[in-house]
């Protein structure tokens, strides 16, 4: 397998208790009942802040994670030549919004790429395309994702190579779920179902 899940603790906004499966109480407002507590299918993040906003590229222009408050965020960090866990995971969310219906509208799928030298805006738009019209792709200098990915605590390296010979890039396998404020709710784990997630946005979406 070409992708592997590390994570660093520089520059991190949050603090994650990875220990699946967790129980997230979610209170309630005023006199209104409290919900029953949920389950999670992933790593409830705790003491969450609101992601810090970034600027990347997509095949339409410059694109801001603020661009989709309102929406449930799913951000993945891949790419587009990884050969088994970046479209294993692209393929159960795009499943996931499937079975979300029109509760879809409420969700965002957005991935990172972790290889810029190779993935070109355009190639990010098309590969997306392929699992759902609506996921967005985004690339920027190997600065700008070396930036971002430190925020969040994603870790990748690209083995020796050229974009010739090709090379595979070990990386990070969670996605990161964020409320419509871009607070962080959930680190899934790369065999997460699109069950599960579906299942976990639902409980959001009526609580």
């Amino acid at each position: 397998m070409s992708t592997h899940s590390h994570t660093s603790t520089s520059n991190r906004f949050w603090l994650v208790v990875f220990a699946l499966p967790l129980l997230f109480l979610l209170a309630g407002c005023g006199a209104t009942a409290t919900p029953e507590p949920h389950e999670f299918a992933g790593a409830v993040v705790t003491n969450p802040q609101p992601a810090p906003d970034f600027t990347l590229v997509s095949a339409d222009g410059p694109v801001n994670l603020s661009d989709y408050e309102g929406k449930y965020i799913y951000l993945y960090f891949g790419y587009t030549f990884c050969p088994d866990v970046c479209p294993a995971t692209m393929n159960e969310l795009a499943k996931m919004t499937e079975q979300l219906g029109a509760d879809a509208e409420n969700v965002q799928v957005i991935m990172i790429t972790v290889d810029p030298a190779r993935d070109t805006a355009e190639l990010l738009r098309d590969y997306m395309a392929f699992f759902d019209p609506s996921f967005i792709g985004l690339t920027g200098t190997e600065e700008e994702i070396a930036a971002v990915a430190n925020t969040y605590g994603v870790f990748y390296e690209a083995h020796e190579g050229s974009a010739e010979s090709g090379y595979l890039v070990d990386h990070s396998t969670r996605t990161y779920l964020f409320s419509p404020e871009r607070v962080p709710i959930v680190a899934y784990p790369f065999d997460v179902s699109a069950e599960a997630m579906a299942e976990d946005l639902r409980y959001l979406l009526t609580n």
